[in-house]
């Protein structure tokens, strides 16, 4: 596998485009598949068509359409054959415009914007919901209008038959045989959702609501592993698969295929670390910079002692 192909195939190959005018995410996976066999130049590339279907999961049909749309558009070229397989060459000298990059930028924000226009209106019409009526609108009654003075006077044993006193030391009789009292609390507490108390209503410490990838139902499988274990066996896939659900779980955002955004994701982890195990260690020299690292000790200056 060579990393520049690999490389070019994800990003800078041209991205071919539907007869609707979406990307051709079928074809983009193939030849990223295709690039995986290819050389350094793009070149002695001939997984045969069940091995395309093994990494891809495509059926045998998908695979060969897409890899006839791939030559049709000359992103890749038949170059012999290799025990009955048909040899590839990738057209790496071909690149994807720059306007590709700038659509999607703009496309985000849109996005941005629009969810901020939604914000905006929700939070306008919670504000709007909850104004107060003004103090000149409401009407003001007057007491002497409302109870008269005689109803809930001692005085008036009729009237007190009717609302009594029930709290008066005086008159014990009446207070013996007198009603509770209206507002007194009720034995048990509402369980309303309003009240808040005694439901099971969400409250502070509710769990957050899942991230997309787990909505999803994302999980690895064991077709994932031996791919991971054949593709890349270097690599750990507890691990990176440990690393790529907390990160889109950070993230929040939702993909179309989340197994082929594993496999991108394990991908760009395997060339990180060719990347990596080809850089030569450095070392601080003095502030002017970082240079190789040097052993600075010369065994032969050193006796057996040592």
């Amino acid at each position: 596998m060579s990393t520049e192909a690999v490389s070019w195939a994800m990003d800078d190959a041209p991205m071919l485009r539907t007869t609707s005018g979406k990307a051709d995410a079928t074809a983009r996976h193939v030849l990223q598949a295709l690039a995986e066999h290819a050389n350094k130049q793009g070149r002695n590339a001939h997984p045969s068509v069940t091995r395309l279907q093994y990494r891809t999961g495509y059926d045998r049909r998908t695979v060969q359409r897409a890899l006839r749309r791939l030559e049709d558009a000359g992103l890749i070229l038949r170059d012999g054959t290799v025990q009955d397989r048909t040899r590839y060459r990738l057209a790496m000298h071909l690149t994807r415009p720059a306007t590709d990059w700038e659509e999607l930028e703009k496309a985000e924000e849109a996005d941005r914007a629009a969810t901020a226009e939604r914000v905006r209106k929700h939070r306008a019409a919670r504000s709007k919901s909850k104004e107060v009526t003004q103090p000149e609108c409401v009407t003001e009654t007057h007491s002497d209008d409302v109870t008269r003075g005689d109803v809930t006077h001692s005085a008036s044993v009729r009237n007190a038959l009717e609302v009594r006193d029930v709290t008066q030391s005086e008159c014990v009789r009446n207070a013996l045989n007198a009603a509770l009292t209206t507002n007194q609390p009720p034995g048990e507490p509402p369980s309303t959702p309003v009240a808040g108390v005694g439901g099971h209503s969400a409250g502070p410490g509710a769990a957050p609501p899942n991230a997309p990838i787990d909505d999803d139902g994302f999980a690895l499988t064991d077709a994932m592993r031996r791919w991971a274990a054949a593709t890349f066996p270097a690599l750990d896939a507890d691990y990176e698969t440990e690393q790529f659900l907390s990160h889109f779980r950070a993230d929040g955002a939702r993909r179309r295929n989340w197994p082929e955004e594993w496999k991108k994701w394990l991908r760009r982890s395997a060339k990180y670390a060719s990347e990596r195990a080809t850089r030569p260690p450095l070392r601080a020299v003095n502030g002017s910079g970082w240079q190789p690292y040097q052993n600075p000790i010369d065994p032969s200056a050193y006796t057996n002692g040592w």
